[in-house]
């Protein structure tokens, strides 16, 4: 039976790219809603082309259309010129396999990735027809779920969702679907589907909590207001991903989105220990997918999505053991004749890293991207970057003389205890590299090279040994900018800078408590959405909204933590322990490196999940 759209023609025929809006991509998944219990809404509360380029996404939707008695459906932020339309006509949110009411659906949960989607969280609730505060909404609404890495600092969102998912969806995720299921035979309430989820682990419902605050501003108190809630939440995570759940037959978007490309998924975790990397402690341990298992997933997937790239994903490729004997298969597999790319991202500047790379890109040399982070040794200390100016100069040497003329770098500002000299050596180290491009005989430099430089600016995350540093002022940003901007040569490099007001936000809500929720709130309602592009983000809403809530910004992102303050995300348990994450933070600033996980165990904590690169000789 072919499924009857929610927009017609006429609406269709005067939005950009109305594919984003049908639903008839291939291999998606259709069930008949008839014949299952459970239906749930997956969000990605972006453009379609940025959520369909989501790997976790992708994993989600085969998780649970694996399922028999699950539906599960995708539904991404419509794009301004559609929102328009249906604010207009009076058409609420719909999903895009079945083209159905988002109100139908037992679940609508959210992969929350990144601070600046919180607005457009707000808006698919309300264009769904639903309430946006949690204590709002009717007993017919969905359950609202959300995960994602945002969400091991849940607070700012807590008022509007019912329950959070804290870790990898494919440990408790079933159990509590199977737990729902029997709820809604029994007749049960949201309230008691919601009570019977406390007993599993990795649930936090956030109406059971309650929270208390000094006359300072600080944290006084955070505590369970019903007996079965747990004083502390542990992440799930698989132990075993070789094993675990993994589309064979993703999505194929029939248009074009931000990574049309198959993605393999090397490992989860990093050994690395980059003190701002928040990534790099919450998915501790290491945990490797079996190399021959990757073999023949790459097959499948490219036999069953016709892309001509495959790109290999995880937070530090050059870290995978398995890495040159993957990438010499898969070139030998898809290389000559079957003109299939593959793409190496999160690669460090070393040897090995440039040989593999050399041998992906032997035809057409595109740009290599190193992330040095700081342009002083002793500021990469601090952040345990774990790299010196020697390998970066020796790899950018290599790397020209492989034939590669275009680099881009990647660098922060307003990392603790940075200076001006640290600054300014951004400027030297980045010179130095195109100085290496001009040690090559005449003859290799066939090109003027390319040298990009790009710096962001240091935002501090919850679980990193840099969750109790002060961020520096929007004018101390400025000022960090406009400096290096004057130092750098713009004959040789092009320069490219993040835009503070932004990353100020983020900082606020990245540590935000429940206070934040009110802000967001505000912010949404005076008219903000898609506050991650840069076209629709407008700061004075933001502001206004502050103003109109008392909120002082500066409170959540200038002041140093003292080590006893209770943190608005300390009743998450990820293994890695606050002591281990104080002890990084002390080492930092004595400027002192610690060991990756490979070289020596640092007793961070994870030991206790008894697996992963914790447990190999």
């Amino acid at each position: 039976m072919e499924k009857k759209l929610r927009l017609s023609d006429d609406i269709l025929l005067n939005v950009e790219k109305p594919a984003r809006y049908l639903g008839n991509e291939i291999n998606v998944v259709n069930k008949d809603i008839n014949e299952v219990d459970i239906r749930f809404a997956l969000c990605f509360p972006d453009v379609y082309e940025i959520g369909m380029s989501h790997v976790g996404l992708a994993i989600l939707y085969d998780l649970l259309n694996k399922r028999q008695d699950t539906f599960c459906e995708r539904v991404f932020s419509p794009w301004n010129d559609l929102e328009t339309i249906m604010r207009e006509k009076n058409i609420p949110l719909f999903s895009l396999e079945s083209q159905d009411l988002i109100t139908n659906f037992d679940f609508l949960g959210f992969t929350v990735q990144y601070e600046m989607s919180y607005t457009n969280i707000l808006n698919v609730l309300d264009l769904s027809g639903m309430a946006v505060y949690s204590k709002d909404r009717l007993e017919s609404d969905p359950i609202i779920c959300a995960g994602g890495p945002c969400t091991y600092n849940p607070e700012p969102i807590a008022d509007f969702v019912d329950f959070f998912y804290i870790g990898e969806a494919e440990v408790t995720l079933p159990e509590i679907l199977e737990l729902y299921k029997k709820n809604k035979l029994a007749g049960g309430t949201k309230d008691e589907f919601l009570i019977k989820i406390l007993d599993i682990d990795g649930v936090y419902v956030p109406k059971f909590y309650d929270v208390s605050y000094k006359d300072n501003g600080e944290i006084e108190a955070f505590t369970p207001n019903h007996p079965n809630a747990r004083t502390s939440i542990k992440k799930q995570i698989v132990m075993d991903v070789t094993n675990s759940p993994y589309p064979e037959k993703p999505l194929v978007p029939l248009i074009q989105t931000v990574h049309d490309r198959v993605v393999l998924e090397l490992f989860r975790g990093c050994i690395r220990g980059c003190r701002f990397c928040q990534a790099g402690m919450i998915y501790r341990p290491v945990r490797e997918k079996d190399v021959d298992v990757l073999k023949e997933q790459a097959i499948k997937l490219i036999k069953n999505t016709g892309h001509d790239e495959i790109s290999l994903i995880s937070l530090s490729s050059s870290d995978y053991t398995g890495l040159k004997e993957l990438t010499n298969h898969l070139i030998d597999e898809f290389g000559n004749d079957k003109h299939v790319n593959l793409s190496l991202p999160s690669l460090r500047i070393d040897e090995f890293s440039l040989d593999i790379m050399s041998k992906v890109q032997e035809v057409r040399k595109s740009s290599l991207t190193f992330a040095p982070e700081a342009g002083s040794q002793r500021l990469r200390d601090v952040i345990n970057k774990g790299i010196t100016e020697e390998d970066i100069l020796n790899g950018s040497k290599e790397a020209f003389q492989g034939g590669w003329s275009r680099v881009k770098l990647y660098f922060m500002l307003g990392l603790p205890t940075e200076n001006y000299e640290d600054i300014e050596a951004i400027a030297k180290l980045s010179q130095d590299i195109v100085n290496k491009y001009y040690e090559l005989p005449k003859e290799l430099r066939k090109r003027k090279p390319q040298i990009v430089v790009s710096t962001s600016f240091f935002v501090p995350k919850a679980f990193t040994p840099f969750q109790w540093c002060a961020q520096d002022t929007y004018d101390n940003f400025m000022e960090k900018q406009n400096f290096l901007n004057k130092k750098i040569n713009k004959k040789s490099i092009k320069y490219n800078c993040h835009d503070a007001k932004t990353s100020m936000l983020e900082g606020v809500i990245a540590r935000g408590d429940r206070r934040i929720g009110k802000v967001i709130y505000s912010t949404w309602k005076n008219g903000s959405t898609f506050d991650a592009w840069s076209e629709f983000f407008n700061f004075e809403n933001w502001q206004k909204a502050f103003e109109e809530n008392d909120v002082d910004p500066l409170f959540y992102t200038t002041r140093n933590r003292a080590k006893e303050e209770i943190l608005p995300w300390d009743f998450i348990d990820t293994g890695v322990s606050k002591e281990f994450l104080y002890r990084e933070y002390e080492r930092a600033l004595q400027e002192k490196v610690t060991h990756n996980c490979r070289d020596a165990c640092m007793n961070c904590g994870a030991k206790e999940f008894g697996g992963g690169i914790c447990y190999v000789d």
